[in-house]
């Protein structure tokens, strides 16, 4: 095939076709979104009035919605999970720890992408021109196609600090996205864990009406005695029916309460609220000896241990990277290039080769007042870092220390509920005694059982406040772990006699 006078071999038609291919692809693409791009979104047609966005002008996305994870085997037919598996349950499948995850291993690699500043850069180049025309006023016809293939290397060599401080920038971001991650799988562990006990606790609650029910029960045949026998009247029997009721009523609106947060904390799991799933409830006693370390201490924990402590130091250190990488760029640079290539002209008998080095010393005299108003900037970015890690040093000073005489105080609750509902039980077991033997009234008997009813669910909740209380100061001194968990499920919530150190 002649095209002018030139033969054309088929190396050149299958090359101009890959160029006509690749040419009618990237129209292709762009054609696809031309409509969407070019159409206006346009704006509400008043002040008053929400805006709407037209069809065709917003795409749409996906859901990507990551499949549930569990453990083996871990939610069989009447499976019980203990408090390690709801937190192992919790960290396969919440997105906040993935969306951590992957922020941490997107800084990971761009740390790994600043390290290439240090090797040399090659880059390669090949193209293809064909140029055709008249000479002599139109009356002499020319056409010539030229063929280039050429590499070229760049390798930065010396540039006062900037890369180094360029390289360290990545790391410490590198190191802040790690420590930020733990830092939302110990909030993830805490928040599972609050969950946890709202359950647990709703279910000893559950647990303790039950018998203020069953309590009620006996007071109401003990009246049904006492008027049958005629020495009490009917208002007796009322009052205990009216007391049963009560106690009826309360205990519907427990059996709910362990609904709901049976279903928030199979959210917190991020399964569905309506999982079928039960929890162990271990039965040991609180060993509040264990809590009694000085709160100088758990402050010398956080110090060391906080994630997101050690996360706002590494930003401020890549703060300061930041800065020392900016004012490298007010100094000179030293490049070394080197290019080597070849040019075709018209056929594969005419070329020549290219042949090139050279060591530039490149030095910024004037960029518009830009590099002083970039050294303010990071010099201002790195202020704004240090106050931030000071004022994050207080508060946790602060959640420490409130955390820690929370603790103390639900300990000592612990301990008080554990004497008041031994003496409630005492006199209620009195009441009941003397209202038998005809010489109390119904309403020593009931007062006596309501003081019971409500001992148990202090003793209840004083024990939730706890554990609560327990892991919100492992939060604090950036302690809790899956390890601290599988420690805190031996101790229950439950009507069990409590150690006293």
């Amino acid at each position: 095939m002649e095209y002018r006078g030139k033969r054309w071999t088929p190396y050149h038609l299958c090359f101009f076709a890959a160029v006509w291919f690749a040419a009618a692809l990237m129209l292709a693409g762009c054609a696809s979104d031309f409509h969407r791009v070019w159409k206006s979104p346009g704006t509400a047609p008043s002040s008053a009035v929400s805006w709407t966005p037209a069809p065709g002008t917003i795409p749409g996305v996906a859901s990507k919605s990551a499949p549930v994870t569990l453990p083996e085997n871990i939610l069989k037919s009447g499976q019980s999970l203990s408090l390690l598996d709801i937190v192992d349950i919790a960290l396969r499948n919440n997105p906040e720890t993935a969306a951590a995850w992957a922020q941490a291993r997107s800084a990971a690699a761009a740390y790994e992408s600043s390290k290439g500043s240090y090797y040399p850069q090659l880059d390669a180049t090949a193209g293809t021109s064909y140029i055709s025309g008249h000479n002599d006023n139109g009356a002499t016809p020319y056409s010539q196609r030229n063929t280039l293939a050429s590499l070229g290397l760049n390798w930065l060599i010396y540039d006062f600090g900037g890369r180094h401080a360029f390289v360290d920038e990545a790391r410490e971001a590198l190191i802040a996205a790690d420590w930020s991650h733990n830092t939302v799988i110990q909030n993830i562990i805490f928040a599972v864990e609050n969950a946890y006990y709202n359950y647990v606790t709703a279910k000893a609650l559950l647990q303790a009406q039950q018998a203020t029910y069953k309590e009620a029960e006996t007071n109401l045949e003990a009246s049904k005695d006492r008027h049958h026998a005629g020495v009490a009247t009917i208002a007796d029997v009322l009052q205990a029916k009216t007391a049963l009721a009560q106690a009826k009523l309360a205990l519907d609106s427990l059996q709910g309460q362990i609904q709901t947060t049976r279903g928030a904390l199979a959210t917190a799991m991020g399964l569905p609220a309506n999982t079928p799933y039960d929890i162990v409830v271990p039965k040991k006693e609180i060993p509040l000896k264990e809590t009694l370390e000085k709160v100088e201490d758990y402050l010398a924990q956080a110090e060391k241990k906080r994630p997101d402590l050690a996360a706002a130091r590494a930003q401020v250190r890549q703060a300061g990277a930041t800065l020392r990488k900016v004012k490298a760029q007010a100094y000179p640079s030293i490049n070394g290039t080197a290019d080597y290539g070849n040019t075709y002209y018209g056929t594969t008998s005419l070329y020549k080769d290219n042949y090139s080095g050279a060591l530039l010393f490149s030095v910024p005299i004037f960029t518009g007042f830009s590099q002083r108003h970039n050294e303010e900037q990071a010099r201002a970015d790195e202020e704004t870092a240090q106050a931030r890690l000071n004022s994050l040093e207080q508060q946790v000073v602060l959640e420490v220390w409130t955390s820690y005489y929370n603790l103390k105080t639900a300990e000592q609750r612990v301990r008080t509920s554990e004497d008041l509902l031994k003496s409630a039980t005492e006199s209620y077991q009195v009441a009941l005694g003397r209202y038998k033997a005809g010489v109390g009234s119904i309403l020593d008997l009931l007062s006596a059982q309501s003081a019971l009813e409500s001992a148990r669910a202090q003793r209840v909740q004083a024990a939730a406040d706890w554990y609560v209380s327990l892991a919100a100061l492992a939060r604090d001194t950036g302690t809790l772990s899956a390890s601290s968990t599988e420690n805190l499920e031996k101790i229950p919530i439950t009507m069990e006699k409590v150690k006293k150190p």
